[in-house]
């Protein structure tokens, strides 16, 4: 039986590890990357393949690819793009720079490995494309402007593909998590405090509680789930005849796909900015939206009838 190869990128920790540990003891051969030495050992240590690959750098991605494809003889049956960071931070608080190297990582290093592996896939005339995105693909959220922009831009290039490629045999679909067990926060407060000048910022006192929510560890967002309910929607984007172009993952990103296509804008900013104000989780936050959806709907009752 040929073997599959599946490349996940990002598998350091959280979803790509989770993804990596349990396709590896399927029919697959699993090709992990890590961004530094020490993770690609440490992978290597646990039995996977591992290449070094740093997102964020096009010498590092060529190179990796130029061993990866030595390795398969050319053959790739699926690319998991998940490595990725979020760059909290107001847009008055971003630089060009802090925006250039979110973008480099989460999109741009993402269109360049994908155009590498699409030529194979094309050549061997079948293939699946996965792209871990985000529910802040979906909708935006306060202070999560550079990481909601890369999202947003990802979400965008990937669909365009897929209907470039729809007569073809290979398939792409974008997974959207919410909230999921990984290092996720714990990355994302290296880099606030990396980038953002707090102290001459006018949010200061709102990064003040932001940081204390993500500096504690002990804090678990309700609707959290651990990093396998993406790696479900994973197999069946691999394994499916007919793979979904999205797969929301937990409550917060279902409700917000199907509220993005119903709710007008205000009522959805209104949300966000609802939820930032008064600090709530998104517990709260997903009774208040649905209060509104409620009031919502009621409010056209009238005019259905008078249709």
């Amino acid at each position: 039986m040929e073997k599959l190869y599946v490349l996940i990128t990002g598998c350091s920790s959280g979803i790509g590890l989770n993804a990596a540990q349990f396709l590896q003891n399927s029919k697959y051969h699993v090709i992990t990357t890590a961004r530094t030495i020490d993770e690609v050992k440490e992978l290597k240590q646990n039995g996977f393949t591992a290449y070094l690959m740093d997102m964020s750098d096009s010498v590092s991605i060529k190179s990796a690819m130029l061993e990866i494809l030595e390795f398969t003889d050319n053959k790739i049956y699926a690319l998991f793009n998940n490595a990725g960071y979020g760059q909290p931070g107001a847009v008055e608080d971003l630089s060009r720079k802090v925006i250039r190297s979110q973008f480099e990582t989460n999109v741009f290093g993402v269109l360049e490995l994908t155009n590498i592996i699409v030529k194979v896939m094309r050549s061997q005339g079948y293939g699946r494309l996965i792209f871990n995105s985000s529910l802040l693909g979906i909708v935006a959220m306060p202070y999560r402007g550079a990481y909601n922009a890369s999202k947003f831009a990802l979400e965008g290039l990937f669909d365009t593909m897929r209907l470039e490629l729809k007569d073809t045999n290979i398939k792409v679909s974008i997974i959207e998590p919410g909230p999921i067990e990984s290092e996720f926060r714990k990355n994302s407060l290296v880099k606030f405090e990396e980038n953002i000048d707090m102290e001459n910022s006018s949010h200061k006192q709102k990064y003040k509680g932001m940081l204390e929510r993500l500096a504690n560890k002990n804090t678990t967002t309700p609707f959290t789930l651990p990093a396998t309910s993406v790696t479900n929607k994973l197999m069946h984007a691999l394994e499916s005849s007919r793979p979904k172009a999205h797969y929301p993952v937990t409550v917060p990103a279902y409700l917000a796909f199907w509220l993005r296509r119903i709710l007008p804008t205000y009522l959805l900013d209104k949300n966000s900015n609802y939820c930032w104000k008064i600090k709530l989780s998104r517990f709260f936050l997903f009774k208040y939206t649905f209060k509104k959806l409620l009031n919502f709907c009621f409010s056209l009752t009238p005019i259905f009838f008078t249709l």
